[in-house]
């Protein structure tokens, strides 16, 4: 028996796509239930309601599209990678990805923490036009660098097909920021007699506090299965030497089409925190103009990415699943997954896209009975419900993007893995 494959049987056994997609599942139904738990507490805390998710959601947008920038499209680009590199059996070239990846986006992500934090007052103060927002800005900042690094090492378990790893490590973030929502905010409710602003500070301080223990998880998991993955290396076939540049090029073209999408959809939402609130002052109070964006931005879009959830697990799981099989030239394995997927898809967004829609009053009296408000902006946004989910699957399947220009505009358009 070759070496390799006696090392590869002896080590953890690896997951296969169906186990992936069930963990995923299971990790994503868990984090969006927790998530939607401290939303209703927020929501329906005295003192914090429409508003308080008027100045999270403003403040979280700007730290978002700095996320986008530095770490997202990273963990699918390092898995696929990886599990080309894991699929030729060249372990040390998969595990030489992942340190320059690491150290790339660990600088990456400090520097948009920096930005943020030192940049918070001029946020809040000139673009948002909601000077409460500062301190929920400064709260974040620290959390784009460990979310950065943390994407870098679940992109790496991912493509080594440890998918386990990565939902074990979400879940406990979103359990303590759960817990650390609550906990935080009542206790800056009673320092600050209820400011609204101040318990922003404190939910948005509970985000960071959990990436840094999602991090810290990896962190652990990694040095636990240290010495199974330097057995791997060491039996390493057909390793073939890469530059560093072109590995850090290799990693920014296929998470190209995903960060596009996503720099594209955080860009429309930052253009709604900078002009809704902006706008609204012109006819209504300040504070019902940030009620009214908290609306949408805390109740509303809390609620319609709950469909996202269930999808992304076929999304995340398709990644190392497909590029492994490119990389053994199993087109037929490509198409049957990525037809599954976006079926799947089509399942899960279109029940929910029509019921959202239909029962909207219903769904905000019996989950917002304090501050059930937006019955109309909840019925108008489920209806893209359907189309980011297929939009969620396909960008997860493509691997190169290119810019085709046409008469008017640029087109992106993304060939798939099969191509």
């Amino acid at each position: 028996m070759p070496k390799h494959i006696k090392t590869k049987a002896n080590g953890a056994k690896k997951e296969t796509f169906m186990q992936s997609v069930i963990t995923l599942i299971f990790s994503q139904v868990l984090i969006k239930l927790l998530g939607l738990v401290y939303n209703l507490y927020l929501t329906n805390k005295e003192g914090f309601g429409d508003k308080g998710n008027g100045i999270v959601s403003a403040s979280y947008q700007i730290y978002a599209l700095l996320l986008t920038i530095s770490s997202i499209g990273v963990p699918n680009a390092i898995s696929k990678l990886v599990s080309e590199r894991v699929a030729i059996g060249d372990h040390k070239g998969a595990h030489r990805i992942f340190k320059i990846a690491f150290a790339t986006f660990a600088v990456i992500g400090l520097v948009g923490s920096l930005m943020l934090f030192f940049g918070a007052h001029l946020i809040a103060v000139q673009w948002l036009q909601i000077p409460e927002a500062e301190m929920t800005l400064v709260a974040l900042s620290p959390a784009i660098f460990f979310v950065a690094i943390a994407s870098v090492m679940r992109g790496y378990f991912n493509g080594r097909q440890h998918i386990k790893a990565t939902a074990r490590s979400q879940s406990l973030e979103q359990i303590f920021k759960t817990a650390l929502t609550i906990i935080l905010v009542e206790i800056v409710a009673i320092v600050s007699n209820v400011s609204t602003e101040w318990m922003a500070a404190g939910a948005t301080l509970a985000t960071t506090l959990a990436t840094m223990t999602g991090f810290g998880y990896l962190l652990l998991y990694y040095k636990v299965r240290r010495k199974e993955i330097a057995q791997e290396i060491n039996s390493t076939v057909n390793y073939k030497y890469e530059r560093v540049r072109n590995i850090v090029k290799k990693i920014i073209i296929v998470s190209l089409p995903i960060a596009i999408t996503a720099i594209l959809s955080s860009v429309n939402k930052n253009i709604d925190s900078f002009t809704v609130v902006r706008s609204l002052k012109e006819f209504l109070p300040e504070d019902e103009a940030i009620s009214q964006y908290g609306i949408l931005g805390g109740k509303v879009d809390t609620l319609t990415s709950l469909p996202l959830s269930i999808n992304v697990a076929f999304a995340t799981a398709l990644v190392p699943a497909v590029s492994a099989a490119k990389a053994r030239k199993d087109r037929k394995t490509i198409k049957q997954k990525t037809k599954f997927s976006l079926l799947i898809s089509m399942l899960i967004g279109l029940p929910c896209t029509v019921g959202m829609c239909v029962f909207a009053e219903q769904i905000l009296n019996l989950l917002y009975p304090n501050a059930s408000d937006g019955t109309v902006i909840l019925q108008i946004s489920s209806l893209t419900i359907l189309f980011t989910i297929l939009d969620q699957t396909i960008n997860r399947c493509t691997s190169r993007v290119w810019i085709i220009k046409s008469s008017s505009n640029f087109a992106w358009t993304s060939e798939l893995l099969l191509n």
